[in-house]
């Protein structure tokens, strides 16, 4: 009689370690798979809250500009302001709006040539390098005679530069940087006293920056000191007083404003963070479709608000 033995059977304890193992594993896997759902919520959160605070601060410049805008949309009858100063609160946020006509400030389109060569030397250039610097600003915005040799592209080409004068009207105050023959610490300090949206070639004294002021034909340091002394109690609704304050006619100055206007809207958290924005509005007369028209944005001005450059 043949015995058949018995087949062999896996030991209980063998599967027990093999289903502990698995657990294991599928544990690890559900923890990393834990680990990368937490890192991912908290980055999406994060972005999520840098996302919500950069459209609060829009919100906020917007809200100062619209303001701005609000307050100098007077009645025709009713002379608008050169300048202002409001405060308001919202969004559990501090804002400080100043706002002031772009007549404060020199024209590159528009100003004649001693009142730009007196900027230059009221930033700091001589006086017979203010007078070539103004030279090539003027040759920028103007067109060429119509026959001969343009002797300003000439020029462009003898200093090594790969363009050629605009020959029309400054764009932007930014391309007084691409004018030949200017040192980059004169345009620097010009900046901040400059515009092309005016529409003025005189500028507004009443609002005017000493340096703008001090670049009139023939002002002289007394009489720039004796006007910024008196200014602020001159009366500004007569404009012949005003402009008798510097002893006779006056060339180059005005206390005419401009219907283009320079907003500064700060922006105070309550965690102490701030913000500043520029921005250049032109506001629109009756007839004109909306209130007012943004030629000019600039956000981050918290390093030049700490360095006085101008009004």
């Amino acid at each position: 009689m043949i015995e058949i033995a018995p087949k062999p059977q896996r030991s209980s304890s063998c599967q027990d370690g093999f289903i502990v193992v698995t657990a294991m594993w599928l544990l690890a896997a559900l923890a990393a798979l834990a680990v990368v759902a937490s890192v991912y919520v908290a980055q999406s959160a994060r972005a999520l809250t840098a996302l919500d605070a950069a459209i609060e601060w829009d919100m906020l410049s917007s809200a100062g500009v619209e303001l701005a805008a609000y307050q100098l949309s007077t009645p025709s009858n009713v002379r608008r302001p050169t300048r202002g100063v409001f405060r308001f609160r919202l969004s559990n946020s501090n804002v400080t709006v100043e706002y002031v006509s772009e007549a404060a400030r020199i024209n590159l389109n528009l100003a004649p040539r001693a009142l730009i060569a007196g900027l230059f030397a009221a930033v700091g250039a001589s006086g017979e390098s203010a007078a070539q610097f103004a030279d090539r600003v003027v040759a920028w915005r103007t067109a060429p005679k119509p026959t001969g040799n343009d002797e300003e592209v000439t020029l462009y080409g003898a200093t090594g530069l790969n363009y050629v004068p605009r020959r029309g009207p400054f764009n932007s105050v930014d391309e007084l940087w691409l004018v030949a023959g200017l040192p980059s610490a004169v345009v620097e300090r010009a900046l901040p006293f400059v515009t092309v949206y005016s529409d003025l070639a005189q500028v507004n004294v009443l609002d005017a920056a000493p340096e703008v002021i001090a670049s009139l034909p023939d002002m002289s340091p007394a009489i720039l000191g004796a006007f910024l002394k008196e200014r602020e109690s001159l009366p500004r609704d007569d404009p012949a007083f005003v402009l008798g304050a510097f002893g006779g006619k006056q060339p180059g100055a005005t206390v005419s404003g401009s219907d283009a206007y320079r907003v500064r809207v700060r922006i105070t958290r309550p965690d102490g963070r701030e913000k500043m924005t520029e921005t250049v509005i032109r506001v629109l007369g009756l007839g004109e479709k909306g209130a007012f028209r943004v030629l000019a944005w600039r956000d981050d001005l918290d390093q030049e608000s700490r360095t006085a450059r101008g009004r």
